[in-house]
Parts: structure tokens; sequence; C-alpha cells
């Protein structure tokens, strides 16, 4: 997957957003992500709230996404899932649909809570972020 088959502009979700430039079959890689920008767990722990929003934190690895895949937004139905640095398309996804993950913070007990604005028929109206 390029870059080149996504662009980012503006959602109805919230702020900007993922879209897709073509068509993502089911359990097609949609996003690879850049982690080059890697932090350790003292120097995540030294941070603002406002930074620690801005690191993703994937199987104890923290680090500084950068754009495309920062500009995710949620959805409680989401049509792709995190896989291993990469973003997978749950189902297909038509072009021009924007592309959302879902961002609960199951594995974080610490997690705060957040109100969603997905819009999604099954929003759960907040979810821990």
């Amino acid at each position: 997957m390029k870059s080149d088959d996504v662009i980012i502009k503006k959602s109805k979700i919230h702020g900007k957003g993922i879209f897709a430039l073509r068509d993502f079959k089911k359990g097609e890689i949609v996003l690879h992500w850049d982690t080059s920008d890697r932090i350790s767990k003292e120097e995540y722990d030294t941070l603002s709230d406002y930074e620690k929003n801005r690191i993703t934190v994937h199987e104890g690895i923290f680090f500084r996404l950068k754009p495309p895949e920062n500009c995710f937004n949620h959805s409680c139905e989401p049509n792709t899932k995190m896989g291993e640095f990469c973003d997978v398309a749950i189902r297909d996804i038509k072009k021009g649909e924007e592309i959302t993950t879902n961002f609960e913070a199951e594995d974080r007990p610490d997690a705060e809570k957040m109100k969603c604005n997905c819009g999604s028929k099954k929003c759960r109206t907040w979810i821990k972020f």
C-alpha cells in the first residue's frame, strides 16, 4: 500500500480524516505506519496530557505517528483494525469512504473516557481513550 492510496481531507466525524482513493478488499493492508519516532516509557511518563494524546502505544511500544496515519478517526463500527504497525481492512472499503479504526483502549486500565461522536448506529457514546 502506498500513501497515494489515501488522502487527508475534512471529515464529518471530527476535523480531518483519511479517505480511500481506491477500493480496498477485506484483509488488505490499508496503511503502513511510520514508527521511526519511538520514545521510551520513561519519556512518555514525563509528557503532559496533551502530548500523551499525540503518542500511540502498540504492543508496549510508544511512538509518534505522522500524516497520514495520525489522521485516523474513531468509529464504533470501524472499517479497519490495527495489525502489526498497520491498519487492515475488516470489510471492503469503497473509494471515497472515510477510513476509520477503533480507538478503544481496552488494554489500558488508566485510560480516560472520551465522548464519542462517530455517528455510527452502534455508537457506544463513551470510549476509553
